[in-house]
C-alpha cells in the first residue's frame, strides 16, 4: 500500500538498499506495455481516440501491437485496450476504485496508511504488469506468488480479494466507454480470478512456514554520514533469507506504511540483520529510521523477497556495481562468496556524486584486503586526483574484459539503466545482469 522509489537528492540513494516501498493491493508493480493504438472499439468497432504507448521496459507482443483486421481480439487484448484507454485518467481511476472499495466495504479502509497520496498509482502499475502477463502463466505465477506472500503482512484475508474486483471492475467500467463491453467485462473478471486465487493459495501456502512479519528490536544505531544510518535489528524469530535479498520495514511511528531495505550482510551467526537507511526529503520511514530510531526500538520485518543472489554452483566471476547506499547488498554478496569458501573473482564498482558519498569505503576496502579475489574500485561524477570519475557505466568500461562475468546492480534507476545498456553493449547477456525491478526504483522514497 505504497508508493515507488526514487533516487535521492546525490542520485546515489535509491534502490530497496536506499528505502525502496512496497506496494499495494497489488503489490510493488512495475510498469507492463500499455498495448497497441486503438483502430475502434473492440466489439463495437467505433472509432475510439488516442493511443497506447507501450512501456520501455515490456513491449507488447506483436499480436497485440498491430492485430489482424476484422480478428476477435484475445482476452488479453482487450486488457491491454483497457489500459491504454483509462492511461490518461489512470488518476482519477484510482481515485474512484479507493471511493467504491471504501463506501461499500469500510471496514477495508484500516488495512491502508493513514495517508494513501504515496501510493496511489501503485494498484493501476501491478494491474499493467499481471494483465500483461496474462499469457504467460509461469512469470504470472511468479510475480503473483510474491505478492501474495507478501500481502500477508497487511491483514489481507481471502474475503478481502472479492471487495477488491468488485470495485476494480466498478472503476473500469465507468472510465473506458470505448473499449467496455461484456466480452471486455468477462476478460477483466477472468483476470482477475486468476490473479486473487494464485495470491490466496500462496498466502495459505506460506502460512504454514513462516509469520505474516517478525518483530525486530533496534540493537545498534549509527551514523555513518549526517543523513545515513546503519541500522542494526534483532528480529524475535529465526528469519532465513539469502544475500542480495531485502525485505520491507514498518516503524511504530508510521504504521501500515511499509518501505524496503536491502540487508547489508551475508546471514550472520547471532541472526541480527543490517540495513543502510538514508533519509530523504519529506521521507517519512527513512526519516524516522535515521533520525528517530534508537536502540531499543521495535520495528516490523515483512517477509524476505528478491532474486539478486548467488548461484553458487558457477564459477563466473561477479561484477558487482553499487551506487550510494546500494553498496549495501553488495557488501552482503562479497560476504556471502566468502562464507562460501570459493575463489571466485569479485570486483566491485562502488559510486557516488562526491568523495564522501562513499560511505562505506573503508569497509569495502578492509574486505579487499582480507580476500585477495576481491577488488573494489570507487567511483565518483566529481571525482579527485587518484579516483575514478565519470559515473559506473563508464569506468566499467575501461576494465575487463567481462565477459565470464554475472552481474549485480543496486542503486539509483538511472545508474542502473545506463550500467545495463553499458554491460549488454559489451557483450554480457541481459539473463546474467541481476538487479532488482527499475519501477520499483521510480517515485517518492519516503
Amino acid at each position: 500500500m505504497e508508493a515507488p522509489t526514487t533516487p535521492s537528492a546525490d542520485g546515489y540513494g535509491s534502490g530497496a538498499a536506499a528505502g525502496g516501498q512496497d506496494g499495494g493491493w497489488f503489490g510493488r508493480g512495475q510498469t507492463g506495455a500499455h498495448g497497441p493504438q486503438r483502430p475502434g472499439h473492440p466489439e463495437t468497432g467505433r472509432s475510439a481516440p488516442g493511443s497506447a504507448h507501450p512501456a520501455e521496459h515490456q513491449p507488447a507482443p506483436a499480436a497485440a501491437q498491430a492485430p489482424t483486421p476484422g480478428a476477435v481480439p484475445s482476452a488479453t487484448e482487450l486488457l491491454r485496450r483497457t489500459m491504454a484507454e483509462i492511461e490518461p485518467i489512470a488518476d482519477r481511476v484510482t481515485s474512484y476504485f479507493y471511493a467504491l472499495l471504501f463506501l461499500h466495504h469500510p471496514g477495508l479502509r484500516d488495512l491502508f496508511p493513514a495517508a494513501m497520496d504515496t501510493q496511489r498509482d501503485r494498484l493501476f502499475k501491478a494491474l499493467l504488469t499481471a494483465a500483461t502477463h496474462a499469457d504467460d502463466p509461469v512469470t504470472l505465477t511468479t510475480y503473483l506468488t510474491h505478492l501474495g506472500r507478501g500481502h500477508r503482512k497487511y491483514g489481507t484475508l481471502p474475503q478481502h480479494y472479492p471487495a477488491v474486483g468488485e470495485a476494480l471492475i466498478g472503476a473500469l467500467a465507468r472510465h473506458a466507454p470505448e473499449t467496455w463491453g461484456p466480452r471486455t467485462e468477462a476478460a477483466w473478471v477472468g483476470a482477475y480470478t486468476t490473479i486473487s486465487q494464485i495470491m490466496i493459495d500462496a498466502a495459505t501456502e506460506d502460512e504454514l512456514r513462516a509469520p505474516a512479519w517478525w518483530q525486530a528490536e533496534v540493537v545498534a544505531h549509527v551514523m555513518r554520514t549526517k543523513d545515513i544510518a546503519v541500522v542494526t535489528v534483532r528480529p524475535d524469530g529465526p528469519y532465513p533469507f539469502l544475500a542480495g535479498q531485502y525485505t520491507a520495514l514498518e516503524t511504530p511511528w508510521w504504521p501500515r506504511v511499509w518501505r524496503h531495505y536491502s540487508f547489508a550482510s551475508a546471514p550472520r551467526s547471532d541472526g541480527l540483520l543490517s540495513f543502510h537507511v538514508k533519509a530523504v526529503p519529506a521521507g517519512w520511514v527513512s526519516n524516522a529510521l535515521v533520525h528517530r530510531a534508537r536502540t531499543g526500538d521495535v520495528i516490523r520485518l515483512g517477509p524476505p523477497t528478491g532474486s539478486m543472489t548467488v548461484d553458487h554452483t558457477s564459477d563466473n566471476g561477479l561484477l558487482c556495481l553499487g551506487g550510494g547506499t546500494g553498496i549495501a547488498p553488495i557488501k552482503a554478496l562479497v560476504e556471502d562468496v566468502a562464507q562460501h569458501g570459493r575463489r571466485r573473482s569479485v570486483d566491485v564498482f562502488y559510486g557516488a556524486r562526491r568523495n564522501h558519498g562513499l560511505y562505506d569505503i573503508d569497509t569495502m576496502l578492509r574486505l579487499q584486503q582480507s580476500h585477495p579475489w576481491l577488488s573494489v574500485r570507487p567511483v565518483v561524477d566529481d571525482g579527485p586526483v587518484g579516483l575514478l570519475s565519470g559515473g559506473i557505466p563508464e569506468a566499467v568500461r575501461e576494465f575487463g574484459p567481462w565477459h565470464t562475468y554475472d552481474a549485480y546492480l543496486s542503486g539509483p534507476p538511472g545508474m542502473i539503466r545506463r550500467s545495463v545498456d553499458t554491460l549488454v553493449g559489451i557483450g554480457i547477456p541481459s539473463h546474467r545482469i541481476r538487479h532488482d525491478s527499475i519501477e520499483e526504483l521510480v517515485g517518492a522514497s519516503t
